[in-house]
């Protein structure tokens, strides 16, 4: 049986903050003070000025957390692209699944015109990222002959919006969704097998046109008789 990983008392400082962070989130959304954080961390206000500077860099601490445990299916894993896509995707829709997720998510929506700075920088660190990074691997795997050459960027967002679908808006709005590993797993399959088809790097053979049988067009020319 593998030993437990053991952590640091700042490491376990740092989990207790994001924890905290991602709690208040859901409650508080871009309202949320380093007070209340520390009061629920249990831990001083200058510990976290000195550790992230001030809350813009305490969020973006957790988001890039979250960005790394996101795209780990991703890190130099090109010998099954089918495997590691679905694996992504399968981890993305799991996250997306979180009630806190989904709290965070319309509670920021809902204040975005009130806090702007803030809600671009976060869009930056987390949905920028995420599509920068997925691009990064399918430039890759494109370069290796296992993607059909095209804009990576391009084909990041069409993978991620095929794997969402409309699953997130269902949950906005109160309706049943991918809620089971069953469920989540075979919508994976369907939307990563669907991308890997539309780039795939097999050329199409284009039809012969001595193959194709003649169309023959008529003639708008009136024939005329000879008498």
């Amino acid at each position: 049986m593998a030993a437990s990983p053991t952590f640091s008392v700042s490491e376990q400082r740092r989990q207790r903050v994001h924890d905290a962070v991602r709690a208040l989130l859901a409650e508080q959304g871009f309202r949320v003070s380093m007070e209340a954080v520390a009061l629920r961390a249990g831990c001083s206000k200058q510990t976290l000025y000195a550790q992230f500077g001030n809350k813009q860099g305490l969020i973006r601490s957790v988001v890039s957390e979250h960005m790394d445990l996101a795209t780990a299916h991703l890190a130099e894993r090109y010998d099954d692209p089918r495997k590691t896509l679905i694996a992504f995707a399968i981890q993305h829709l799991e996250h997306l699944c979180d009630p806190a997720i989904l709290a965070t998510s319309q509670l920021m929506a809902a204040e975005a015109h009130q806090f702007p700075e803030e809600a671009q920088a976060l869009y930056r660190d987390a949905c920028d990222t995420l599509v920068q990074r997925l691009a990064v691997w399918l430039k890759t795997a494109m370069k290796r002959g296992q993607l059909r050459h095209d804009e990576p960027h391009y084909a990041a967002e069409l993978l991620l919006s095929m794997i969402v679908g409309m699953d997130f808006e269902r949950q906005r709005f109160g309706m049943r969704h991918r809620d089971t590993d069953t469920l989540r797993k075979r919508w994976a399959e369907f939307a990563v097998d669907a991308f890997l088809r539309a780039f795939s790097p097999v050329a199409i053979t284009p039809v012969d046109p001595v193959a194709r049988p003649a169309v023959r067009l008529r003639s708008t020319k009136t024939k005329t008789t000879k008498t």
